[in-house]
């Protein structure tokens, strides 16, 4: 029998254990993907079970994904939404339906594959997103609403091939890990987009989004 967490100690051991952006900086950035396909192998890539839009940008991306799971939700589909950063639960980055997931399945997450999270030793937000994927599955969602969480082409999140992909307003953002230039943003951001699949975009004052379809 697992030893019982509660809420608050899964907690602690998201956010104190593994490491996290927002706690040690850029030794958080990944230059690649490896740890979140392994994650995404581990758990029978859960995303491929149901249909995801992909919204990066720097400006909007909240907002955006936020009323796209609405009209989504609105026309009948069980929907799916991972956004971040979270203002006061942890839960408020994984939604169905509008509906935070449970503390209980946060906790059941971590207490059952706690061992391959130790093992691994995934981000903060690698973990987070394992976690939003599987849930989706489970929930049996009909689409998911994904947002990115830094830049894109890196970003864990972009493991998808989404229905849609959407880029919002581009600016100055991350700047030690993105470029220092509108361009090489608007590259790294333009990393979700996939080949053959729709794409929306808002062009900025400076025209460089014009890059994400060259």
């Amino acid at each position: 029998m697992l030893p019982i967490m509660t809420y608050s100690q899964t907690l602690e051991f998201l956010f104190s254990q593994l490491p996290a952006y927002h706690r040690i900086g850029k030794a958080a950035y990944k230059s690649d993907l490896k740890n979140t396909i392994l994650l995404d192998n581990y758990f029978m890539n859960p995303h491929l079970s149901y249909s995801s839009i992909h919204v990066a940008g720097t400006n909007g991306k909240g907002s955006v994904s936020h009323m796209i799971a609405s009209v989504l939700q609105e026309a009948g589909y069980r929907t799916g939404l991972y956004t971040s950063p979270h203002l006061k639960d942890f839960r408020e980055r994984i939604k169905v339906n509008g509906v935070m997931i449970a503390k209980k399945e946060v906790v059941t997450f971590i207490e059952k594959h706690k061992s391959i999270l130790e093992t691994l030793k995934p981000s903060f937000f690698e973990m987070t997103v394992a976690m939003a994927f599987n849930y989706f599955a489970e929930a049996r969602v009909d689409v998911a609403v994904i947002e990115v969480g830094l830049g894109g082409r890196l970003d864990s999140t972009n493991i998808i091939t989404p229905v849609l992909s959407v880029i919002t307003n581009i600016g100055h953002d991350h700047l030690d890990l993105l470029g220092n230039t509108f361009k090489k943003i608007a590259g790294e951001k333009a990393g979700i987009i996939k080949r053959n699949i729709p794409r929306h975009y808002k062009r900025n004052s400076t025209g460089y989004t014009k890059c994400f379809y060259k």
